[in-house]
């Protein structure tokens, strides 16, 4: 039995994540008084709930207060070895701004004195101590709710729970780097088959990219040098109760360099770890 905390900014998607756990034998709890987790992780801990998995979100339309009192909760509730993991649900500023206005729905924070904008920003401090203590920080600023879908299931409910879950993704640094990454890195000075026009519009999916990097000494060193660090330290993540690692590489566009190395980096990981996936930001 395990319970599952599910935070985040308004309008980056916890609801969404409620309803696929819900669907897959969650018994989920939206908005749950961040009071009463306690009481509800003993009930985890007894089996006396009588479901396998409890999903609860917390988030700021919590009282502030209680809210507060969060991240004291959950390593109480570590210190009795109740199986408890926490979710971050996030986009930017811009994005959620967006979100609102096509929406129309009202920002749980603002009111006649507050706008929209710096009630996001208002919920991004308050919210803070419960991101850093995520073992999962998802960004949903560019996914489509099949992808956000797709990630949930492979991340949270078909991945081994007793192994991590490794994730490469590759972006665009012109679009912004992901906040959901925990190691970046930046490819930007490996050679670009974007000069060459007959590979311009083409990705790192195709062959003749891919044909590309395989002759470019520098590619072949960098792919080598990630993937000698990423052996290396991966158990030491794990070791350290990590249960999810996001590995992002960027190029300018999202479209060549980064795209090469994360399928090449997936296709080697493939057979070493239970649960990898690979996920490319800016072909979606």
């Amino acid at each position: 039995m395990k319970l599952t905390i599910i935070s985040g900014r308004s309008g980056s998607g916890k609801s969404t994540v409620l309803h696929i756990l819900e669907d897959r034998g969650y018994y989920c709890i939206d908005n749950l008084p961040a009071s009463l987790l306690t009481s509800l992780a003993d009930r985890v801990l007894s089996g006396t709930s009588g479901v396998p998995n409890i999903a609860v979100s917390v988030d700021a339309r919590n009282i502030s207060a209680d809210l507060e009192l969060v991240p004291t909760i959950i390593n109480e509730l570590k210190t009795k070895d109740i199986p408890t993991e926490i979710i971050f649900m996030d986009a930017n500023s811009q994005t959620l701004l967006k979100r609102f206005s096509e929406s129309r729905r009202k920002h749980p924070l603002s009111n006649q004195k507050i706008g929209l904008k710096e009630a996001i920003n208002k919920e991004s401090e308050l919210l803070e101590p419960i991101s850093v203590m995520a073992s999962l920080s998802i960004d949903t600023s560019n996914m489509s709710l099949q992808q956000l879908r797709d990630t949930i299931k492979n991340r949270l409910i078909d991945g081994k729970e007793t192994r991590l879950a490794l994730a490469f993704q590759s972006f665009g640094y012109k679009n912004g780097v992901p906040v959901d990454a925990d190691i970046i890195y930046d490819v930007r000075c490996l050679p670009n088959p974007y000069w060459d026009t007959a590979l311009r519009s083409l990705t790192g999916l195709d062959q003749a990219v891919v044909s590309f990097f395989e002759e470019q000494d520098d590619v072949l060193e960098m792919y080598s040098d990630i993937q000698k660090y990423l052996q290396k330290w991966l158990p030491m993540f794990e070791a350290n109760n990590r249960s999810y690692i996001t590995v992002a590489l960027g190029c300018t566009g999202g479209q060549h360099r980064s795209v090469y190395l994360c399928e090449k980096l997936y296709k080697y990981f493939l057979d070493k770890i239970p649960n990898v996936q690979v996920r490319h930001r800016e072909l979606s």
